[in-house]
């Protein structure tokens, strides 16, 4: 039977392992939704997929600012499948992922960001990367929550999907169309990341 000590001392050297793990990544796996015939939420000509490549280039050129490798899941206007961003990111072991994609639902009511996790080892990395889009967006906060999306669900790397906000909120996707929009949600993204990093 473990002593209530060595049961400490067991939270605590997984704490430290997390931190360190956390610490060492090398390579972001940026995942900008849909692409293709896979359009995602639209509202008239707006396309969420390409809201979402728009807003994971620029995440990665501010991470490239900061000395961290990229990889895109995608680069341009094409179809590629949830089996393929896992595959890929899998691939690297020194790494996190990171799904960028903009919501949409029938209430058009809705509005805010969100950010998903489906397991521990991303559960941080979630807080830390929503706190910090927050700070940079003021919009409504809807939380860090817990999903089995294909991409957080099937990956072995600390992985996160980011809801950047409602093409079928009117106000929100005026906004959305605007360059400095996109600009501070991946500089929010950004901001979070180099966060976990640091070991939060």
């Amino acid at each position: 039977m473990k002593t209530i000590f060595q049961s400490v001392m067991a939270i605590g050297l997984f704490a430290l392992g997390a931190s360190v793990q956390a610490a060492s990544f090398r390579t972001v796996v940026i995942d900008p939704g849909h692409g293709g015939h896979d359009k995602g939420g639209q509202w008239g000509q707006v396309y969420e997929k390409h809201l979402a490549l728009d807003t994971a280039t620029r995440l990665e050129a501010q991470l490239r600012q900061r000395g961290i490798n990229t990889v895109m899941t995608r680069r341009s206007d094409y179809f590629i499948s949830l089996p393929q961003r896992v595959s890929l990111a899998n691939s690297y072991r020194d790494a996190i992922f990171v799904a960028v994609h903009y919501n949409y639902t029938w209430k058009p009511e809705a509005f805010g960001l969100e950010t998903y996790y489906c397991t521990p080892q991303s559960q941080q990395l979630a807080q830390c990367v929503h706190a910090c889009i927050t700070k940079r967006v003021a919009t409504a906060d809807r939380g860090v929550k817990f999903a089995r999306y294909y991409v957080i669900h099937q990956t072995t790397i600390p992985a996160i999907l980011v809801e950047c906000g409602f093409v079928s909120n009117t106000q929100e996707r005026e906004r959305m169309k605007t360059a400095w929009f996109r600009e501070s949600l991946a500089c929010g993204i950004a901001d979070g990341i180099m966060h976990f990093r640091s070991g939060y």
